[in-house]
């Protein structure tokens, strides 16, 4: 009988699932529609039942030896996810109680960045790293920070939002309403909210100009970026000035081996990484130079979120 992980990522469109050994293979993956349930508890009972049809369509026998969620807002300490702005369910909700109730196995809960960077401190290319940190770059900004091998979740699960630090008092609003966060900068949604500053400012040519501003994606960006587009190389020289700036205070206060970024975003490559590296070099101090790698992740974007959450499980019962 193989021992296996269940490793869950909660979207707020999308949940993901999957079985994972303690090697990081996937046996199998699916996923469920987050949205459409009546409560949590239904959507929990959803969520079981497509775990046990895929379970029973693999080919060995498997035993489930825990299970391990990231989810918006998700506090690793009670279990709960606590007003996650993404999902229907609001409030405070004991996710891990309720689904107990399913699996009487080991469970734990952290959110998604925290559960990517234990994924790939296990799976990915923080292996052996004692002091890293995961960026997380999709339609928000996620950050997982690990020192001297343990995640950092502060006194009340919630510590290391990077996300959500000022970078320009007074700035761009963001969906939690606050403003001139570095995601709203640094994200998705942020370079196609610079594009569109830069068209403002900039008299050049670009494909850019003929576009509506709900009609732009951060994949057209890099496209463009692709194709030599002034206005969209410069849209993630700038994105990368903001990254970079910021993670020279988070160097300066953890000192880290590497810093990994992951999501769609960072999919760009170097239009993202050289830029951020370069500004986060130039304000660092002399002590810190050159002494931080920034890495794209290790783990794939396909099952990345399953690995991460699976990643919970094995380093929590320590197989």
């Amino acid at each position: 009988m193989k021992e296996i992980a269940v490793g869950v990522d909660i979207g707020g469109t999308y949940t993901k699932y999957g079985f994972v050994d303690k090697e990081g293979v996937v046996l199998a993956a699916g996923s469920i529609e987050t949205t459409g349930h009546e409560d949590v508890e239904a959507y929990q009972v959803a969520l079981k039942d497509a775990i046990e049809a895929k379970k029973n369509s693999l080919s060995e026998n498997v035993e489930i030896v825990g299970v391990g969620i990231g989810a918006p807002n998700g506090n690793y300490y009670s279990g709960t996810i606590e007003q996650a702005p993404n999902l229907s369910w609001k409030g405070v909700v004991p996710f891990i109680e309720l689904f107990k109730k399913h699996y009487d196995v080991p469970m734990a809960l952290t959110n998604d960045a925290n559960s990517a960077a234990i994924g790939e401190m296990l799976f990915g290319g923080a292996k052996g790293m004692k002091n890293f940190i995961v960026i997380t770059l999709g339609t928000g900004l996620g950050s997982g920070i690990v020192v001297n091998g343990e995640l950092v979740y502060g006194h009340d699960g919630f510590a290391g939002e990077l996300g959500h630090v000022t970078i320009v008092r007074g700035g761009r609003q963001i969906p939690t309403g606050r403003r001139g966060s570095l995601e709203g900068y640094v994200s998705a949604p942020g370079i196609c909210r610079t594009v569109f500053e830069l068209m403002a400012e900039m008299i050049v040519d670009s494909e850019f100009r003929n576009i509506p501003y709900n009609k732009l994606t951060a994949k057209m960006v890099y496209e463009g970026a692709l194709k030599g587009d002034p206005i969209a190389v410069e849209a993630f020289e700038r994105t990368g000035k903001y990254l970079g700036e910021a993670l020279s205070d988070t160097v300066m206060h953890l000192s880290p081996e590497a810093i990994f970024v992951f999501g769609g975003l960072a999919s760009a490559g170097e239009f993202i990484l050289n830029p951020t590296k370069k500004h986060m070099e130039d304000n660092l101090l002399p002590i810190f130079k050159n002494k931080v790698k920034i890495l794209p992740s290790g783990l794939t974007e396909t099952n990345a979120a399953v690995l991460g959450g699976s990643a919970l499980v094995w380093q929590e019962i320590g197989r």
